[in-house]
């Protein structure tokens, strides 16, 4: 296993691993909290300190999750929430911060993201977000779920170029954002945050991934996580509440595809030819 993961820097300069934890899911059942609690340590531990979620997330128990398990360890780890779309109006977003650092128990979110396009002004959430990082409630601002046309509409609102990253569905069976937003954002060095990298588990049953896991002796889903780590400016944040998979997910850092691996892939999965709608989930 190498002995760090290699990073992204943001538009800002900070730097943060290029693998991460996703938590969507979490927080939903009581008594799988203490897992979900160990998961995210153990993965702490590994290096992944990026730990993304959402007050979505289990109406708010994901951030709970995400507060238990950071407890005493908060300045090793890079917290990333998002705020619902409906919440994002000037007061809104600042009572949903609020609410998000109570139930994370800490003073300050790295990055908050605005979750996915809603019906409140860009120019007004914005602008709170710019409020928020300058009152040191937040670190930077990003947005989640937003296409090429809504990021070029982004950058015209005042404060927009500050965006800090656009988190998106992005894997090997969703390769859409590669005809046109990823290249967009690489140009810009605004770094990318795939969620659902590993289709939440189902590539791993993918019979091409399963014979090219073979000859790394590896699992199909850390070849499928490999392909999206070794995209330029991309942060992946698998979600597994199993601690065993949080090291599986670790040592997919180590895996280098060859060009001949990426022909494969793309026979497999094949790149996108023309503009595709960003796909949800």
């Amino acid at each position: 296993m190498p002995s760090s993961i290699p990073t992204i820097a943001f538009p800002s300069g900070a730097s943060v691993p290029s693998l991460g934890q996703g938590t969507w899911n979490m927080g939903e059942n009581p008594a799988r909290a203490r897992e979900e609690i160990e998961s995210l340590k153990a993965g702490i531990d590994l290096g992944m300190t990026l730990i993304d979620t959402a007050e979505m997330y289990a109406e708010g128990g994901a951030e709970e999750i995400v507060g238990r398990a950071v407890e005493g360890r908060r300045a090793e780890v890079f917290l990333v929430s998002k705020v619902y779309p409906w919440n994002a109006s000037r007061q809104g977003t600042v009572d949903a911060c609020e609410r998000s650092l109570k139930r994370m128990k800490t003073d300050r979110i790295d990055l908050y993201l605005l979750h996915w396009r809603g019906n409140h002004p860009l120019a007004e959430t914005v602008e709170v977000f710019e409020g928020l990082k300058a009152a040191g409630k937040i670190g930077a601002w990003g947005v989640s779920n937003f296409d090429a046309d809504d990021m070029e509409e982004l950058l015209a609102v005042p404060g927009g170029k500050n965006v800090a990253a656009n988190q998106v569905l992005y894997n090997l069976g969703r390769r859409g954002i590669e005809f046109d937003l990823l290249p967009w954002c690489q140009q810009r060095n605004i770094p990318v945050m795939a969620y659902s990298p590993i289709e939440q588990g189902r590539l791993a049953h993918h019979p091409d991934l399963i014979h090219l896991a073979k000859a790394y002796q590896a699992t199909p889903a850390q070849i499928a996580l490999a392909y999206v780590l070794g995209q330029k400016g991309v942060i992946a944040i698998p979600k597994t509440a199993k601690p065993e998979h949080v090291r599986e997910n670790r040592e997919a850092v180590s895996i280098e595809l060859t060009e001949a691996d990426r022909a494969a892939l793309d026979r497999a999965f094949p790149p996108p030819r023309r503009k595709k709608p960003l796909e949800m989930i």
